[in-house]
């Protein structure tokens, strides 16, 4: 008999283990429960070492949004524990479910994810499929439409309430027209102005980019105001979310630190240079 090995991902520990036990008293199916994000990835990594990985991750949409149960409280015949993230271990948690499931499908695209929701939300629900999810599912829903929606996602199915399936697509409909219409602006710019707008996404400032692509600061203000000119935009910020959103990576790291003055600096390698704005003006 082929098992699937299933971990619940909740930081609510009743919930958790009453799930886990109920699944774990499928024939075919081996449970495992964390109360967190980070104990979720190092259950995950934990088992692919040892070679027997998950199959299904089930993950709580609102994830790190409400407190856990106190801790020693078990429910159903078979008590599961909840591996936790130990309080000093300095891991960075995700930030919610959706994100563990985008971590979680970029690390290790063979697992499939299932959303576990409070409530039906297309909005939330496209934002999972986006994050990589193939299935969403009511926390009340019976144990056979989750073992249902468990084997379907591992035939490669995606799983939605149809309740919800006019409205996800609507959302995932306008999600990509927005996306197209950024990729439109985009492809507007020059080869010169896309240079800019690469280093206006790596956090540079208009010394720095001068540096970087040998001109003159002058003529690089132009070029930025030519940019966000063409993109339709008023600020360098919006300049930038507008270009993530078309796809737009930053440049390649250079030898020097940036400054990105009230803004999320890059995940990438620091850059160097100066504030980009200030007041929604061009430094």
């Amino acid at each position: 008999m082929v098992r699937i090995r299933v971990l619940v991902v909740d930081d609510h520990r009743i919930f958790a283990e009453s799930l886990a036990a109920a699944l774990a008293a499928e024939p075919d199916v081996d449970v495992a429960a964390a109360g967190s994000g980070p104990a979720a990835l190092r259950c995950l990594e934990r088992a692919a070492a040892e070679g027997r990985g998950f199959d299904v991750m089930l993950v709580d949409g609102d994830l790190g949004t409400v407190a856990g149960a106190a801790p020693g409280v078990a429910a159903g015949p078979v008590q599961v524990p909840v591996a936790r993230a130990a309080p000093d271990s300095g891991e960075a948690a995700p930030a919610d479910g959706i994100s563990l499931v985008a971590g979680v499908r970029s690390g290790r695209p063979s697992v499939r994810t299932v959303v576990l929701a409070e409530k039906d939300d297309p909005t939330r629900a496209a934002l999972a499929l986006q994050a990589g999810a193939t299935g969403w599912v009511a926390k009340d829903c019976s144990l056979q439409r989750l073992l249902a929606v468990i084997r379907g996602v591992l035939r490669d199915e995606t799983h939605l309430p149809p309740a919800l399936l006019t409205g996800v697509l609507r959302e995932l409909t306008a999600a990509r027209k927005h996306r197209t219409d950024s990729e439109l602006l985009v492809e507007s710019l020059t080869p010169r102005e896309a240079e800019v707008l690469r280093c206006m996404v790596a956090g540079l400032g208009r010394k720095a980019v001068a540096e970087r692509l040998f001109l003159s600061p002058h003529t690089v203000r132009t070029h930025m105001q030519n940019v966000l000119g063409k993109l339709g935009v008023h600020s360098t910020l919006a300049a930038v979310a507008l270009a993530r959103r078309a796809g737009v990576g930053p440049a390649s790291p250079g030898p020097v630190r940036p400054v990105f003055a009230g803004a999320a600096r890059s995940p990438g390698p620091e850059l160097a240079g100066d504030v980009v704005e200030r007041g929604g003006q061009l430094a």
